[in-house]
């Protein structure tokens, strides 16, 4: 191979430069949409076949363009919102730098028809790899539609990179659902295949919008929160610290109406948190700023969801500040909120502290209020016979020690509410009460999913779960695992599901909470998971969640339970995550500690 130094060919660099921008099916989407919205558009219309790798079509009631500027517009860095370098500082359009369009039809075919309203007819161009194949008039209605298909086509080595239809179509959907939270005023729809996924109207305000896409029982756990200075204007809900997720996928933020990622408002937001929440637990948060152009660096990346603050400890010290004032007036009793002015500096009162107490006295798994039960139902005789037996405890599991060796110990004393200690013939047992407990339940959830019928109890009051469009269409992709295990799931209504009954075992005190981070589950699975191995991810989680924590001081009884369930399991030597369940300190190895021996 030469080593000679080349200059690269324009369709070459055009592909190379392409993968920047367009990622995904998604990142088309997220073009198109910011596309429509910087040509003021009020009604955008996303169209997706086969998760969006097939074909993607966007709609929009905006500006259009002439036959002229329709052409330049595939021209690369071409562009209408900048003529001098110095203009980046002064935009608050989401595009900018000309690359979106040719980008896309570098690796895809498009269509597009565009009208202005002063037209009395629109344009239609069709582009195949990068290169403008056909211009001529057509009838159209005002705006602009852009048709996008045989996606990587011409990058066969990307599309081997794409995750499933259900995946990559969540992606897309994920995109419009957060330009719908940042641009209340435009109404925007999503679908299939044909089928409607996604849909929200115009609203007067974020706040209308929010409660729209969340729902009414979400709204409940949100918090107001709004404060601005002499530049910067910040706005938006966040939630109670009562209300967590096991992922950051809640933690929305807008800077200008544009979605970002950025690790100082993410601290910023976390620190907020510290102390109010668990450990590897995350708030939901919906978050909008408004930046003066000229403060803020959007030029970091392509895909424009990086950015850089020119004033990066003014804009931490401002949502720490805005955050903790209201996560501490929520906290204490009605009436009795601190009176503070907007330009006041919230300060860490008494009554703060009394609510970060409250708030870590709620994170035990008994806490709250119970669900009631009405009804239990059994699975099949014989069935559940011939699980039992794929399931039966074997006289000496790995560990080498006989199947009643638990039920058997005596009970001495519990360790920082976490660590059982006993004492048998031979010397101590010392066993974490979670990693049994989850154990216990991950072992009986298994076998009742195997079960298809599994014994489950239905709840006297079921729970409505509202959902993200995402989270809806994951959720009914794989719902049978979900019945399998015990969660008796039904649609009830657009997002929303409603949970009629959960496993016989499980203690199941937050629904909610439990649904959104198996979801999670299944979208970090990926694209070469099996069934099996989301069922399996689905487990493990259930089980982890459900079993009793840590610092949670069990009964005698609880005890003694515990105990004579871990005899009836296999596999009782380490937690579903490989954790050790149980260590055994012999009398001898207390002997050649204190030099007896």
């Amino acid at each position: 191979m030469s080593s000679r130094i080349v200059v690269m060919n324009d369709e070459m660099a055009s592909k190379i430069a392409a993968g920047e921008v367009v990622e995904r099916p998604a990142s088309i989407v997220k073009e198109l949409v910011e596309n429509a919205l910087d040509a003021n558009a009020d009604d955008i219309r996303v169209e997706l076949f086969g998760g969006g790798k097939a074909a993607i079509k966007v709609m929009d009631n905006g500006d259009g363009m002439d036959r002229e500027d329709a052409v330049l517009a595939f021209q690369r860095y071409a562009t209408s919102k900048i003529k001098t370098f110095e203009d980046i500082y002064a935009i608050y359009s989401f595009g900018f730098r000309g690359e979106a369009l040719p980008s896309i039809a570098s690796i895809s075919k498009i269509e597009m028809l565009t009208r202005r309203r002063t037209s009395q007819s629109g344009t239609r161009i069709i582009v195949e790899a990068g290169q403008i194949k056909n211009v001529i008039d057509a009838g159209c209605p005002v705006g602009t539609s852009v048709t996008v298909t045989d996606i990587f086509s011409l990058t066969p080595v990307r599309q081997k990179f794409l995750k499933k239809d259900t995946t990559e179509q969540a992606h897309c959907v994920d995109v419009v659902f957060r330009s719908a939270l940042a641009h209340p005023n435009v109404s925007i729809t999503v679908s299939a295949n044909g089928k409607e996924m996604f849909s929200v109207l115009k609203t007067l305000d974020h706040e209308e919008r929010i409660a729209l896409i969340y729902g009414s029982a979400m709204m409940k756990q949100f918090i107001n929160v709004e404060t601005r200075n002499d530049a910067v204007k910040l706005w938006g809900m966040i939630s109670k610290p009562s209300l967590t997720r096991s992922n950051t996928k809640g933690i929305l933020y807008f800077v200008n109406g544009r979605y970002v990622r950025d690790s100082l408002i993410h601290n910023a937001i976390m620190t907020s948190y510290r102390r109010l929440i668990e450990m590897k637990r995350f708030p939901s948060v919906i978050l909008f700023l408004h930046v003066p152009p000229s403060m803020i660096d959007i030029n970091v990346h392509p895909a424009k969801t990086e950015i850089r603050f020119k004033n990066p400890g003014e804009i931490r010290e401002m949502i720490i500040n805005a955050f903790s004032a209201v996560l501490a007036d929520d906290s204490m009793p009605s009436g009795q909120a601190i009176n503070r002015h907007d330009d006041d500096v919230p300060s860490v009162s008494e009554n703060y502290q009394a609510g970060v107490r409250e708030s870590l006295r709620r994170y035990t798994l008994f806490s709250g209020n119970k669900q009631l039960y009405y009804k239990r139902t059994d699975a099949d005789p014989e069935e559940a016979h011939r699980i039992d037996e794929m399931f039966a405890v074997k006289e000496k599991d790995e560990t080498g020690f006989k199947a009643s060796l638990f039920s058997s110990l005596v009970y001495m004393t519990t360790i920082d509410g976490t660590y059982l200690v006993f004492q048998d013939s031979n010397g101590l047992v010392i066993i974490d009460q979670h990693a049994a407990h989850e154990r216990v339940f991950y072992e009986k959830l298994k076998k009742s999913s195997y079960l298809k019928k599994s014994p489950r109890q239905e709840l006297m009051l079921p729970e409505i779960i509202d959902l993200t469009p995402t989270q809806f269409l994951l959720m009914m992709s794989n719902v049978n695992i979900f019945r399998d295990m015990g969660f008796d799931l039904h649609q009830y209504g657009d997002n929303t599901v409603i949970l009629k009954s959960v496993p016989s075992d499980m203690p199941l005190t937050g629904g909610t909470s439990l649904i959104h981070d198996m979801i999670f589950e299944i979208e970090s699975t990926g694209k070469s998971s099996s069934i099996e191995e989301i069922r399996e991810k689905i487990l493990v989680m259930a089980a982890c969640k459900s079993a009793v924590k840590a610092h949670h001081r069990l009964s005698t009884g609880e005890i003694k339970k515990l105990l004579k369930e871990l005899d009836s399991v296999p596999n009782v030597s380490t937690c579903p995550h490989g954790r050790p369940v149980f260590i055994r300190i012999e009398t001898e190895d207390l002997e050649k500690l204190f030099r007896r021996k």
